[in-house]
């Protein structure tokens, strides 16, 4: 009887003679067998002799013109050609892993980075990293540190909660997000070729609540605008419900500058930004990551690509 797999490897078959058995078979001689795997020949012969030795049986035949595997040699060759097969196939799924070219990661954004930057971020992974999954929540910065601190997703981009402390998350900063006035095509606004802050303020105004980041920044700007304050009777932090209400009244929506664009750059779109610029801006936003967290490769990856990208400018 032949030995079983276990007795092979107690009676000290190793990967060096099944590298050898591989060579062997796919050149057919010693000495270049012996070149392929990087060993002299004296080498490459003791090597056969003690797989002969291990299996009990002869794995090769000596013939006219050099020599010959054995039914035992091809069958030993065959899978210790598999075994490499497998060990380079091994070899590169490590790789993918360590490089970030292959697993599942979990982001957190808030709304306008997710669009101008996460997305063309994850278009581009598509194609240089197929075998990458991703699951992505976009909320407010407060929710997306909750989801940090449980565990739900391995990054955020977004920023700090107030009063959060800074013990707990690490915030690499990227950018301040500016801000658009949104409205629907054939506003009576979009008439005017300029029109001046006053007029804004004879419309009504659909923001989030009023302790929410957005509508801070608003505030902040009117007032330095010396504009009194919009007719607010609608307050929702729902995109669709901002969408529906601009799209059915007058209303005027701030909204971060790429969900403006993303959603009013085409002739079609029932939706225009006001040629009117009044400097808003919500504060930086950054990468967000629990405190001493060393991320995946392949988190790491993504968020790096994430910091670095470079929004298309407006137009």
């Amino acid at each position: 009887m032949f030995p079983t797999a276990d007795h092979l490897l107690q009676r000290g078959l190793k990967l060096s003679h099944l590298r050898f058995l591989a060579a062997l078979m796919e050149t057919g001689q010693i000495t270049q067998a012996a070149e392929r795997i990087g060993i002299a020949q004296p080498a490459a012969s003791r090597l056969l002799a003690e797989v002969e030795g291990i299996v009990g049986a002869p794995v090769h035949l000596r013939t006219g013109r050099g020599m010959r595997l054995t039914a035992v040699g091809l069958a030993l060759a065959s899978r210790a050609q598999r075994i490499q097969i497998e060990l380079r196939d091994a070899a590169r799924d490590m790789a993918e892993v360590v490089s970030g070219a292959v697993g599942h990661v979990r982001i957190g954004s808030v709304t306008g980075p997710a669009i101008d930057r996460v997305l063309p971020v994850l278009r581009s992974a598509r194609l240089t990293a197929p075998k990458i999954t991703v699951e992505v929540i976009v909320a407010p910065s407060d929710i997306l540190c909750e989801h940090l601190m449980s565990g739900r997703i391995d990054f955020a981009i977004g920023r700090l909660p107030e009063g959060a402390s800074p013990d707990l998350y690490q915030m690499t900063p990227i950018a301040t997000e500016p801000v658009a006035l949104v409205v629907r095509r054939g506003h009576p606004l979009t008439r005017q070729r300029s029109p001046v802050p006053s007029a804004l303020m004879t419309y009504d105004w659909v923001m989030p609540p009023e302790d929410s980041i957005l509508s801070r920044a608003v505030m902040a700007r009117l007032r330095a605008h010396d504009l009194p304050l919009p007719p607010l009777r609608f307050s929702t932090a729902s995109f669709l419900l901002t969408f529906a209400l601009l799209q059915q009244s007058n209303a005027i929506a701030p909204l971060a500058r790429a969900v403006a664009t993303s959603f009013s750059q085409y002739p079609a779109s029932p939706y225009v930004e006001l040629p009117i610029d009044l400097g808003i801006e919500v504060e930086t936003f950054g990468l967000v990551t629990l405190a001493g967290a060393i991320l995946p490769p392949v988190a790491a990856r993504l968020a790096e690509e994430i910091r670095l990208w470079t929004p298309a400018g407006p137009g």
